[in-house]
């Protein structure tokens, strides 16, 4: 039984270093990948929303595959925009009295995503689509005060699900 490991062993280490298969779950082939800068196309929410959004993406991928990041022309390739950054109230709470208006308890933060991605070593997996997330917040705390931590939320998961689509393919 001793004489199956040892075996194995060499075979996954083999798989890992040619870069046919990682342990983070892709099955790439490709050697770059060009992430352009996204735009902001959303009508309000803070002025960064697109730098932050490319820089946590590029990131992402450097971390998470071997890729070799290239300002163009990458094997694969991603480009896209913030479409939509919007708030709405989600959980309505009866007024305290009589003079005061019915109001939402809580708000939904929801942030969206257009992403075209090309993969110039087999167009099957090319895709154009958006991406949306939400983060609820309760409206005792103001916006200002968490709207960071809430767009991290946001794009931690935006960010997977580009992920999963694009190099992991799932």
């Amino acid at each position: 039984m001793k004489l199956k490991s040892k075996l194995y062993l060499p075979l996954i280490v083999l798989l890992s270093s040619c870069g046919v298969y990682s342990f983070t779950g892709t099955t790439i082939t490709a050697e770059t990948i060009s992430i352009q800068q996204f735009y902001n196309d959303a009508s309000s929410g803070p002025a960064d929303l697109a730098v932050t959004f490319t820089n946590q993406l590029r990131d992402y991928f450097q971390q998470n595959t071997s890729l070799v990041q290239v300002a163009s022309n990458g094997e694969l390739q991603m480009e896209g925009g913030v479409v939509s950054y919007r708030l709405t109230p989600v959980a309505p709470s009866a007024a305290s009295n009589s003079s005061t208006r019915d109001a939402a308890s809580l708000t939904r933060l929801t942030i969206t995503v257009k992403v075209t991605y090309v993969n110039l070593e087999n167009e099957d997996f090319n895709f154009d689509r958006t991406f949306s997330q939400y983060a609820d917040f309760n409206n005792d705390v103001g916006l200002t005060a968490i709207e960071a931590s809430l767009i991290q939320e946001i794009y931690d998961q935006i960010i997977l699900d580009i992920f999963n689509a694009s190099v992991a393919n799932w």
